[in-house]
């Protein structure tokens, strides 16, 4: 059957799960790490990975709640095999010191789970700013991941080599808010370093600053799925349910109603089914390249999402920011007294100004839209997202 894009109703009320939590598979010998592993979505799938046998990360910027995350995990499970990775993604340099300090202790890394949910950013000040100066929304979610999964590739890419196919996988989870952007799909103007960047994003408005940067995550999926294919890496990018810490007051009244409807029926226990299933299904071993929906259903994307020159362009670009990083030869002091990773014993488990553009009233269609074959580009100007979602967000 033809891969189609499923409807917004059944995105935010989804039907009954045919795939659980209960179905993860043993994971004993496995490595994860988790960016916001210490709340939400990412805390869950560290609860259930850990249960199930794996050597979990917590990648946060806040050691006190991720401690109290990780001893709260270590009471609940019984499990000690979960570790505290200091990562601030609104840092490039404590992105590199966290994968410096991470292959200082492993040596090999089966699945990484970029779902960090924004440092509760998702709607803040236009001004503000990651440490070099982005879009703190963009940078987080886009540049910060990029970076943290490029550096990580190496012990990716040696672990996919001695693991059966489909075993390593990054997991890049976006939103249902991937829709709605601007036409052009991702504004670059808004992105920054540069000092005009803020009053492009007042131009943009809000919603479309934080919707570009879901569209961000798919597509820097769908791009490190066709380069790193051959390298035995699997990435899937996915929506995994809408989330009351998503949500906001300078959320639009639709967005509100949308967040109640699907919250209404889901808890946050659900929403880890997705990027479970991702993670470690062994039938999502097959979906690189994929997105996913809840509860672990495959789905289309928007239009834009799906438009490999764009994938292209954001590689490129994202590649040209992070380059020329090289400034953590010596740890700072600061990262030193924040990040205290407790070392891991020895394992005896086996090893494997202006007014925001007004935003249109979304159409509520759960009809399948027409198909559209991953990787077409959608033609200059053309507004290709003009009957989907453009104020529908998690």
């Amino acid at each position: 059957m033809p891969l189609r894009r499923i409807g917004t109703f059944s995105q935010l009320v989804p039907p009954k799960a045919t795939w659980t939590t209960e179905n993860v598979p043993d994971q004993t010998g496995k490595v994860a790490i988790i960016t916001g592993g210490h709340v939400g979505v990412g805390k869950e799938t560290a609860r259930v990975l850990l249960l199930k046998g794996a050597k979990v990360y917590v990648a946060s910027s806040d050691p006190e709640k991720a401690h109290e995350a990780i001893d709260e995990l270590k009471g609940y499970t019984g499990k000690d095999a979960i570790f505290f990775l200091m990562l601030d993604l609104a840092d490039l340099t404590s992105i590199k010191i966290a994968a410096e300090e991470f292959l200082r202790n492993e040596t090999v890394l089966h699945t990484l789970y970029n779902s960090n949910n924004n440092g509760g950013i998702t709607y803040t000040s236009r001004e503000k700013t990651t440490k070099q100066g982005f879009d703190a929304i963009f940078g987080m979610n886009v540049l910060g991941h990029f970076y943290l999964t490029k550096l990580l590739l190496p012990v990716l890419t040696a672990t996919a080599k001695k693991s059966p196919p489909g075993i390593v996988r990054v997991i890049n989870v976006s939103s249902i808010a991937h829709y709605m952007v601007a036409r052009e799909g991702i504004r670059w103007s808004t992105l920054g370093p540069d000092d005009d960047a803020p009053v492009a994003r007042r131009k943009l408005g809000m919603a479309r600053v934080y919707g570009q940067s879901k569209l961000g995550n798919i597509l820097f999926s769908n791009e490190l799925a066709r380069r790193y294919k051959d390298e035995g890496i699997v990435s899937i990018s996915l929506f995994p349910g809408a989330i009351n810490a998503d949500i906001s007051g300078h959320a639009g009244s639709f967005l509100q109603r949308a967040r109640r409807i699907s919250t209404k029926y889901t808890k946050v226990y659900h929403r880890a089914t997705t990027s479970l299933y991702a993670g470690t299904a062994p039938d999502a071993g097959r979906l690189n390249g994929k997105y996913l929906i809840p509860w672990a259903r495959v789905s289309l994307p928007s239009k834009r999402a799906l438009s490999s020159r764009l994938a292209a362009q954001l590689w490129d670009w994202c590649e040209e920011h992070v380059k020329d990083d090289t400034k953590a030869k010596a740890e700072p002091e600061e990262y030193a007294k924040a990040k205290e990773v407790t070392k891991p014993e020895a394992d005896t488990s086996p090893k494997e100004g202006t007014k925001p553009e007004e935003d249109t009233k979304p159409e509520e269609d759960t009809k399948p839209e027409e198909d559209t074959r991953p990787g077409e580009d959608t033609k200059p100007g053309e507004d290709a997202n003009a009957k989907e979602i453009t104020e529908t967000k998690a």
